[in-house]
Formats: structure tokens, sequence, C-alpha cells
């Protein structure tokens, strides 16, 4: 085979979908080549290797949902396997292989996902495929399937740990519970709160609604309410109309963090629970009605000694937010 035919061969064309619909070209190969640099990217535009719908295009032109990138086989060799997994690109894949693409952290015992939003940690009504089923994918030679140690919410994206054995679950499942463990979320919301950072604490009560389980703020006392408690800080602000926190629960209740930036008068964007529609407030044109709250990063307490320390990178209707409004992901420095 010829050199010519050999890097036909290898180019790719993928199709925008629509969480990516008002990304930036140079943004979009930010998020699905991250290995492949800048400047390499402007020089594949410049030169027309990269096309959309088979025309030229520049670094700053928005893509929309459905149209066709043209990927060069200098992309596709810099990460072929890097594009992130979602809800819909893994629809038509084996168990198997969207948990491997889940992995950011695996050893003998532990696994930590990034769980796609969208995709349900547990089975429940009408739920066809969720992570606990598809774990039996990954049971060892002894027959042992791995452990679910916490959850987050089905419309939550980002970090998810998981016990290769029942020794690991159980140590896990301990560290979170003795509160060994930090988790950091990123979330964007509606205005902004009236103090910078602050903590967050209240006793919320489960209640049964037609749009499902919701939690409510109630008084100290009232019956099966529990005490939860969340730390936050503003790190970029768009204007008045939405801010960008940073959110570490110290409890762990069911839907806390969306609670408790409700009770901040800053409800987070795209929550189908507990963001009212305001009918003086304009939903940004090119954000998508979608939870932006991403389990960011955990630090925990490693079963062999020292810790286990990974970072989740965002969704892609975050990423997409994130550009539109501006935000530089590293304004938030993660600590060591």
């Amino acid at each position: 085979m010829s050199e010519a035919s050999e890097r036909k061969r290898n180019v790719e064309q993928v199709t925008v979908e629509g969480d990516e619909a008002g990304m930036r070209v140079d943004r979009w190969f930010k998020v699905h080549y991250p290995d492949l640099g800048f400047g390499a990217v402007q020089k594949l535009l410049r030169t027309g290797q990269v096309r959309v719908d088979g025309g030229r295009v520049k670094s700053d032109t928005r893509l929309e949902a459905g149209q066709t990138i043209r990927i060069p086989p200098q992309a596709t060799s810099a990460k072929p396997d890097s594009r992130p997994i979602t809800a819909n690109t893994m629809r038509h894949l084996p168990d198997l292989d969207v948990l491997r693409k889940m992995i950011l952290f695996e050893d003998k015992k532990v696994i930590v996902l990034n769980k796609p939003a969208g995709l349900a940690v547990q089975g429940g009504s009408g739920l066809v495929r969720h992570v606990d089923g598809m774990l039996e994918a990954m049971r060892n030679q002894k027959g042992e399937k791995p452990r679910l140690v916490h959850r987050i919410d089905r419309d939550t994206s980002g970090i998810l740990v998981v016990a290769r054995t029942r020794g690991a679950a159980q140590k896990l499942t301990a560290s979170f519970r003795e509160r060994d463990t930090k988790k950091t979320y990123w979330a964007l919301v509606k205005g902004v709160p009236k103090k910078r950072e602050g903590r967050v604490s209240s006793w919320l009560v489960k209640e049964q609604t037609s749009d499902g389980d919701k939690m409510r703020a109630v008084a100290h006392g009232e019956p099966d309410a529990d005490h939860a408690i969340s730390d936050y800080r503003v790190v970029e602000t768009a204007g008045q109309q939405m801010s960008w926190l940073e959110m570490e629960p110290y409890t762990g209740r069911t839907h806390q963090l969306r609670v408790h930036a409700l009770s901040l008068g800053c409800p987070i964007i795209g929550d189908p629970k507990y963001f009212d529609d305001d009918p003086n407030w304009d939903f940004p044109g090119g954000i998508q009605k979608k939870l932006h709250l991403h389990a960011r990063r955990i630090v925990i307490p490693h079963l062999d000694g020292g810790v286990i320390n990974v970072t989740a990178p965002l969704p892609p209707h975050m990423v997409q937010s994130w550009n539109l409004l501006g935000f530089d992901e590293t304004s938030a420095e993660d600590p060591a």
C-alpha cells in the first residue's frame, strides 16, 4: 500500500454530538485529542486537513450537532482512544468496552471511573443499563464482581470509586463513612452567592413528588431529617448572571449539593428538580439544559498506604459552557 493510500485509510469522520453544539473547533480538538498540541491543531486547520461537512473552517468556527468533522491521521495517531464516553456514544458498545473507556485509575484493588452524565449508578424503574449492572462484565477469575462504594446522581458526571474485592469495598466504604475522603465538585449556577466562599449547614428530609424523590430543607428536629454540610467557593463569574462554584460535601446526603446551591439562591444550571424557571431570567444561548454538576476530584487513602488522587475531565456539555463563558479551567488550582 502506498504512503498516500495509507494516510487516506487512517482518516476518520466524526459526527458532532448534540452536547457539542456551539463549541469552537479548536476547543473540540482539545477535548477529544488532548495530546494534539495547539500549534498542531492550528496547522491542520490552516492547511485544510481538518474539514467540517467537507469545507474548510477556522479555529473559532462554532460547530453544529450532526456535522461531520474530517480527522486527519496526525490527530488520530496522537491519541485515538481519548474521546470521552457519553450516554449517547456508549449505546452500541459492550459493557466492558464502556467501562474501560471510563477508567481514570485502576490497580488490583481499586477502580476510579469517570461516569458520564445520564448514566445511572444503580438500577431503578425503567432503567435497562447502569454502572452496577455493567460491572458484571468485570468479574475476576474468582467470580468476584467489583462493588460500588459510593454513588452519584444519574445526571451528575465524574468520579465514581469502585472496589475490586469485598475487603477493599469494606475499607473504602469506611473511608467515606469516616470522612477520610476529600471530594471536590464543580458546578455552574444561576447568579452569584452573596459571600464568595462559605459553608452551608442544613437539615434535609426526603419527600415523594410527581418528579420522583426530592430533598427539602427543614428545621432541626424534624423526623427523618439528616444533617448536611457543604463548603463552597466562587471560582469565576459571568457578570451577575452565572458563576462557577467549587463545592466540597462534608456529608453525603442525597442531592445535597443541589439543595445547598438552591439555598444560596443559586440553583445549578440545568437541574431538572431544583431549578425553577424564572420568567425574568433568560437561559443563555448555547448552554444546554443539562445538569452542570461534575464530581471533579477525589483524594482518598489507598488501601496499601499513600493516597489515591484522581481528577476527572469535564463532560462535553460543561466544556461547551466553560468555553462559551470564557472560563479557564486552570483558575481552580487544585491543591497538591
